[in-house]
Formats: C-alpha cells, sequence, structure tokens
C-alpha cells in the first residue's frame, strides 16, 4: 500500500523560505525570500489536511485548486501542479508572491484554526511557478483557430492583462492601451522589486507579445487616443484603468516642496531600477537618500514607501497611522519586515499642517480610538493639547487612491459613475451602462487587490467572448 503523502501537519511544523537579513536585504531591491528547495517545498505541502471543503479555495478570490495542486507537490508532480495551477490563474507565480495569504487563503486554513499553523500555500505556489519557468513549461497561450472580431482593452494592469491573455486564448484579436512606457501597471511601477522582482513582471508581458497581443504604449486615452477612436476600432472594449488619482490631505503647507504622492515616490524608484534617467530622482526631489522620510498612511501602499525609503538611504524612516497597529488595513508579514528594516511606527497620529517649504516637520496629533460604529470599527479621535512637531526632510502621503473623472477625461457621459466616481458595471457580467463596453479591477472596485483585478479580468473576458458571439450570431441571422 502506497504512503498517504498528506495530512503531515501534525508531525511537520510550518516553515517559510529563508528571509535574507535585513542588514543585508536593507541595501538592495532583491526580492527577500529565498526559493524553497525541491525537498522543502514537498515537505509543506505534505502538512496539507485535503479537507473536505477547502476553505483556502473558498477564501480565494479565484478559487485557485490550492489542495490539488498541493497533492501534486507534496508527490514530486510538479508539471502537473503547475498545470492546475495555471488553468485557474494568469498569473500564479506573482500572486505567490505579492498576494496577502495572511488574509486569503492562508488565513483560512484549516489546520491554521486547529491550531497546526497553516500551509504555506504562497511559498510553494511561488515555487511551483518559478520551477516551471525553469524548465520551460510556461507557454504562450496560442489559439487553436484566429477569430475576425477583436477588443480594445484600455489598461495594461493585472486585470486588463488577464483578460487579454484568455481572450487571444480564444483567437480574439487583442490590442492593449496603455499610459506608461512599459505594460504592467502597477506590477511594473507601483509595487517595489523587493515583493516583486521587475523580470518577473516583463517574461509575462513578452509570452502575451508571443501570444499575439498587441501593445500601444505612451498612449493616454483622451490626449493621444480619443475613447469614441478606440470603442470605433473593436467589437468590444474593456476599461481595466485602475486608480491613480492620490487622496489629498487639507492640511496648511501641504503644497510645500518635499511633500510628495506616494505613487509618484514608487514610479521614480521602479524607473531607477529599470536602469531610467529619472531628473526628480536625481536632483533629491524624489529620492530619500541622506533625508529624515515621513511616510502618512498605513496601507501596502505605506509599507512600499517606508521599505523603499530605507533602501534608498533614508537617515530615518517614521510611519504616522491614525490607528493602532492591530486596526491597521496593510498586511501584517509588510509591518514585521519594515520594523526588522528599522522602521518606526507611531500609532495613533494624524498630520494637521507641515512646517516650511521645502518642508522641515509635520504637525502632528495624537490621537485614540473612540467608541465601535456600527460596523463594529473604532473611529479615530484627536487628543486635544497632544500636538507635537515631527522632523522631516521627506513627507511621502500614502493615504490611498481614488478614480479619475473618467467620463469628462474621455468626453464620454454615456459612462455611468456610482458616488465614488468608480465606473458602474454589472457585479458578474461586467457590462457597463455602454453597449460592448466592460470594465474591471480597481475603476469598478476601488482601491483593491491584484488578485481581485486577475479575477475580474479572466471573468470579464468570458463576458465578452459570450458577447461577441451572441453579435455574431445575431448578424448571420
Amino acid at each position: 500500500m502506497a504512503k498517504q503523502p498528506m495530512l503531515k501537519f501534525v508531525d511537520v511544523k510550518r516553515d517559510m523560505p529563508q528571509k535574507r537579513d535585513a542588514e543585508v536585504r536593507n541595501h538592495d531591491f532583491d526580492e527577500i525570500y529565498a526559493e524553497f528547495a525541491k525537498a522543502k517545498a514537498a515537505e509543506q505541502a505534505s502538512r496539507c489536511s485535503q479537507c473536505g471543503v477547502p476553505f483556502c479555495q473558498s477564501h480565494c478570490p479565484l478559487h485557485n485548486n490550492i489542495p490539488d495542486w498541493l497533492l501534486m507537490t507534496a508527490e514530486g508532480r510538479l508539471q502537473e501542479a503547475y498545470e492546475i495551477s495555471q488553468a485557474t490563474n494568469t498569473f500564479p507565480e506573482i500572486c505567490g508572491r505579492i498576494c496577502p495569504q495572511d488574509r486569503l487563503c492562508e488565513g483560512n486554513c484549516v489546520i491554521e484554526n486547529s491550531g497546526h499553523e497553516t500551509v504555506t500555500i504562497g511559498a510553494i505556489e511561488k515555487y511551483i511557478t518559478d520551477t516551471a519557468w525553469e524548465n520551460g513549461w510556461v507557454k504562450p497561450n496560442l489559439p487553436y483557430a484566429e477569430r475576425g472580431d477583436s477588443v480594445g482593452i484600455i489598461g495594461a494592469g493585472p486585470g486588463g492583462l488577464a483578460a487579454a491573455d484568455r481572450l487571444r486564448q480564444a483567437g480574439v484579436q487583442v490590442t492593449v492601451y496603455d499610459r506608461y512606457d512599459r505594460a504592467g501597471g502597477l506590477l511594473t511601477y507601483g509595487i517595489p522589486g523587493f515583493k516583486l522582482e521587475k523580470d518577473v513582471v516583463m517574461r509575462r508581458i513578452q509570452q502575451l507579445e508571443a501570444a499575439g497581443v498587441q501593445f500601444v504604449l505612451n498612449c493616454n486615452v483622451g490626449e493621444d487616443l480619443s475613447f469614441q477612436a478606440i470603442s470605433g476600432q473593436h467589437d468590444a472594449v474593456l476599461i481595466a484603468t485602475g486608480v491613480y488619482k492620490s487622496r489629498d490631505l487639507q492640511a496648511p503647507g501641504v503644497g510645500a516642496q518635499g511633500v510628495v504622492r506616494a505613487i509618484d515616490y514608487l514610479t521614480a524608484s521602479n524607473r531607477v531600477g529599470f536602469g531610467d534617467v529619472v531628473p526628480e530622482y536625481e536632483s533629491g526631489e524624489l529620492n530619500a537618500k541622506g533625508k529624515r522620510v515621513v511616510v502618512i498612511g498605513g496601507g501596502d501602499t505605506a509599507m512600499d514607501c517606508l521599505r523603499t525609503a530605507i533602501r534608498q538611504g533614508a537617515t530615518s524612516v517614521k510611519c504616522l497611522y491614525r490607528r493602532d497597529k492591530k486596526n491597521m488595513p496593510g498586511s501584517m508579514r509588510e509591518v514585521q519586515n519594515a520594523e526588522e528594516e528599522g522602521v518606526e511606527f507611531v500609532w495613533q497620529t494624524a498630520p494637521n499642517g507641515f512646517i516650511g517649504d521645502p518642508v522641515e516637520a509635520v504637525k502632528v496629533q495624537k490621537m485614540h480610538l473612540g467608541a465601535p460604529d456600527a460596523t463594529g470599527r473604532q473611529s479615530p479621535e484627536v487628543i486635544e493639547g497632544a500636538d507635537y512637531t515631527e522632523q522631516a526632510d521627506l513627507v511621502i502621503m500614502a493615504l490611498g487612491f481614488m478614480p479619475e473623472d473618467l467620463p469628462t477625461l474621455w468626453d464620454e457621459g454615456a459612462l455611468e459613475v456610482t458616488r465614488w466616481g468608480t465606473i458602474k458595471a454589472d457585479f458578474k457580467t461586467h457590462e457597463t451602462a455602454i453597449d460592448g463596453v466592460f470594465a474591471v479591477g480597481d475603476i469598478v472596485r476601488g482601491a483593491s487587490l491584484v488578485v481581485w483585478a486577475i479575477a475580474d479580468g479572466r471573468e470579464a473576458a468570458d463576458s465578452i467572448l459570450s458577447y461577441l458571439n451572441e453579435a455574431a450570431s445575431v448578424a448571420a441571422e
């Protein structure tokens, strides 16, 4: 009788890939986690309990078949593991690196809830696909037959790219339009290399190009090319622009030199990583070297800014967040990494203004958490008379993102939006108020996770195919 390869969580303890020491990783933008060795990946995968109702799968936005590819990994059947993983996820190696597994699959692992610590799902997902790339198992999704219809996708971020891959596999002619000079959206210019090395993103884009996806870059829709021109060229359009408008802070001195937006700061840093010449970085405007840095915000974008500033050689890096550690929106794993690297978190504080131009200090209000609201969340309240100043040469605003006013920017009044400015789209089909126009990702959800954008893009691709097939059927009658 064959030996049972799974259910070893009682005897085998949870383990993660080795993390580079903070004193070493603080000086570069390489990823901080090493790769699992084959034996270690199989060992950790064998801890899965193969439960009848896999909560890891049901809490994954893509509903990845996690127990199945863990079993394949434990048995050494890595190519099959990759094929199962790729069947539900367009970019498994990216999700394995940047998904907040502690809040999704791993956070809902049955053995975690029974006191045995979760399976290291994300690290194994990354290992499976990295192994697939090394062995040449990852191939462009070439169609079996070409179709005559075409789809224009506005936005080359994860949602747009996931849809492009699925549509191209079905034989549709796909053109992706993007404002930047490289595809990838926030995967390329928003997320730092120490979380997602850029060659990981670029090889996926090259694969899409090899499959026949056309990219029109440096194309700002509404300026370089009208929305009407795009919709007139294609049989359907998918809007996947993301949200890039930074939330503003209304406070005295907010316009001072040295008070910058997170998206500008991170984009400059990532461009430098590609070898681009970035004048704002060279001048020091978007460079933390030798500066006292204060980052305002508590989400994952704030964590990215904090850890980037450490690597750029800041003399001190502090994070101001108006709630406590338990109530912050960012990943706890990212907070831990930031603390290891030397970031100081100043909990329950909020900016009340800025001193100097260029900025010299932040006026800070101390806060406490008040009574819970109807949702159970406590709102921060100002402690009167407890203000102080925090010295700073560079202040980075990481307060989240809002949608741009696309109906105005694109001169398309028929494009309906919600009261938050996001595009109104059907929850299941992703159709907008305009016939043949669909929308996915953050421009519909508001700022969210990469994995949700991928899920939306795949769903929308299926809806677009149904729309094109129906249109072809009507035309044939």
